[in-house]
């Protein structure tokens, strides 16, 4: 397999990308970034494409942020901007005219849980985790997640996945609604090309027209939401506790919350 961090190809009229970063559990950094969003740019202008998948190598759907990396200490924009910056590359397949497959083949964190989020069918491994941890972290939720998953799953299920910062196993998440389908990790592709391949055997402006209905029936503005969101997010990340949560997990150990 290439060593670039995002892999995309097509065959026929199903695109798909796969983040490759199985070494950091496909978390994002300062080249995955572009990298996704060149991508799905392509994938976007494709007309051709009936559907776009989105997976990952390993064992990992996505880890989210690659806090090891630096991709938040730039200096020459607001903090609320450098989280923007962070989470469009995601937001860009919320505007895609074709439905997007997230194939979740493991984890789904933070960022990353997000990013499955976006997608409108979503497939599950069994036994990984998914879920926003931001909590956890000392951190307001980001990537339009506490948009996102209300719609999905309903208020009551998504308050106390949020503020719990709880995550749940595949068996779990499908029993909610949150994922389509509930497989072994090894199956999780070849189900969201199956997806895939039903539904580009249909009438391609058809799908089109009918998602675009289903979203403007929902009021869908996922970027929006994002927007609120950093600028959020971006104070809980100057507060000691997010520091103190970064560091915790880094560490891998429980952090010590002080409540500033």
């Amino acid at each position: 397999m290439s060593d670039a961090p995002i892999l995309y190809e097509v065959k026929g009229s199903i695109a798909q990308i796969t983040l490759n970063r199985p070494d950091n559990r496909n978390s994002m950094d300062e080249e995955t970034m572009p990298a996704f969003c060149d991508a799905v740019d392509e994938a976007s202008k494709n007309h051709d494409l009936r559907c776009l998948i989105i997976t990952g190598s390993g064992n990992s759907f996505c880890s989210g942020a690659d806090f090891k990396s630096g991709i938040f200490e730039a200096r020459d924009r607001l903090s609320h901007q450098i989280l923007m910056d962070a989470y469009a590359p995601f937001l860009a397949v919320g505007d895609l005219e074709m439905p997007a497959i997230a194939a979740m083949n493991g984890h789904a964190i933070g960022g990353g849980f997000g990013l499955a989020l976006i997608c409108d069918i979503r497939i599950a491994d069994r036994h990984s985790k998914y879920g926003a941890n931001f909590a956890r972290l000392g951190l307001h939720s980001g990537m339009a997640v506490s948009y996102l998953l209300p719609l999905i799953v309903g208020l009551p299920l998504a308050n106390e996945l949020l503020f719990t910062g709880r995550l749940i196993t595949g068996e779990e998440a499908a029993g909610m609604g949150l994922a389509n389908y509930v497989l072994e990790g090894g199956q999780t592709l070849e189900k969201a090309w199956e997806v895939a391949e039903e539904i580009a055997s249909c009438a391609p402006v058809a799908v089109r027209m009918i998602k675009r209905s289903i979203r403007r029936g929902i009021g869908w503005d996922p970027r929006n939401s994002a927007e609120i969101d950093t600028l959020y997010q971006s104070r809980t990340f100057e507060m000691e506790d997010a520091k103190e949560g970064i560091r915790a997990l880094l560490e891998n150990r429980k952090p010590i919350f002080k409540g500033r």
